[in-house]
C-alpha cells in the first residue's frame, strides 16, 4: 500500500528532557541549556532517536499493524527546541519507506533515513 504521510512537530526542551529520562540518553548537550550554550550548537539539540519515534508515531498512526524489520538513520543537521520540523514517511506498507525531517525555517534536513517495514 502507497505511503505518504507528512506533519509538522514544534520540539519542546520539555520533550527532550523527557525522552532524556526514558531513554536513559542524558548527556548534556540534550538537557542543560548552559553547557549546550557553550557548544558548538549554543543551545540544546534534541535526540535523533527522538526524532525517529515521532516518525515512527507518525506511521503507526495510519499503518498500526507495521512491524519494523530494520532502518538505517542518519543526522545531518541538528534539530532545536521551539525551531519547527516538518516529517515525512513516503514508501510501501509492507515495503520500504523513506524517512526525513527538516527544519522548516531554513529546510535543513535534520534526518534522513529508510525503514523496511512488513
Amino acid at each position: 500500500m502507497p505511503v505518504e504521510l507528512n506533519a509538522s512537530w514544534l520540539p519542546t526542551q520539555a520533550e527532550f528532557d523527557r525522552f532524556a529520562q526514558l531513554s536513559g540518553d542524558t548527556n548534556p548537550i540534550h538537557v542543560d541549556p548552559d553547557y549546550a550554550a557553550r557548544g558548538g550548537f549554543g543551545r540544546t539539540v534534541s535526540h535523533g532517536m527522538l526524532i525517529y519515534a515521532r516518525l515512527w508515531a507518525l506511521l503507526h498512526a495510519a499503518h498500526p499493524d507495521a512491524r519494523q524489520l530494520r532502518q538505517a538513520l542518519m543526522f545531518p543537521r541538528p534539530a532545536f527546541a521551539g525551531e519547527a520540523l516538518t516529517l515525512s514517511v513516503t514508501g510501501e506498507v509492507p515495503g520500504r519507506l523513506v524517512l526525513s525531517a527538516r527544519r522548516q525555517a531554513d529546510g535543513a534536513e535534520v534526518l534522513r533515513g529508510e525503514a523496511e517495514v512488513a
